[in-house]
């Protein structure tokens, strides 16, 4: 992981990535030219219901990157993350509101998401490089990396 973190730090400046053990995939990337993008893979919900489509192919709700604000990418309880367009707030609320990215981050995914019962995190990266990771369940896989190749990975809170 650490050899592949750091040859997309190499191309895109800076690149943080989440992962929880359900197969779900989250990355947040800042090019040196200033572009934000995000990108969400996941495994699915076990035994979800026919037809049902979950949080990550839909724009604004698990995955959205907009340059004037930041790129936010997340996972957790698809219906809670829909309802909320969670990954659309935290960037309209750095946008709009002036707010830093980790505020933005804590106020939907500690406050928003936890008043409805809604489990998951974010990974998220603004325009200066500030990356937000938080999450209301016991842990989360995490991991960034700098341009200056620095690497951090987590899974708890500490």
């Amino acid at each position: 992981m650490q050899r592949s973190l750091l040859r997309l730090a190499a191309c895109a400046g800076l690149f943080a990535s989440l992962c929880l053990p359900s197969a779900v995939h989250s990355q947040s990337a800042l090019d040196k030219a200033g572009n934000l993008a995000a990108g969400t893979s996941t495994g699915g919900t076990n035994m979800k219901r026919f037809g049902r489509v979950g949080d990550s192919p839909i724009i604004g709700a698990g995955t959205y990157a907009n340059n004037l604000s930041c790129a936010v990418s997340g996972t957790g309880d698809g219906e809670f993350f829909i309802r909320n367009n969670v990954a659309a707030d935290i960037c309209a609320r750095v946008r709009y509101s002036g707010v830093s990215l980790q505020q933005a981050a804590d106020d939907v995914v500690m406050k928003e998401l936890v008043a409805q019962n809604g489990g998951g995190g974010v990974i998220a990266m603004d325009r200066k490089g500030n990356i937000a990771t938080p999450f209301n369940t016991p842990g989360m896989y995490r991991a960034w990396v700098t341009s200056d190749g620095k690497i951090t990975v987590k899974i708890y809170r500490d």
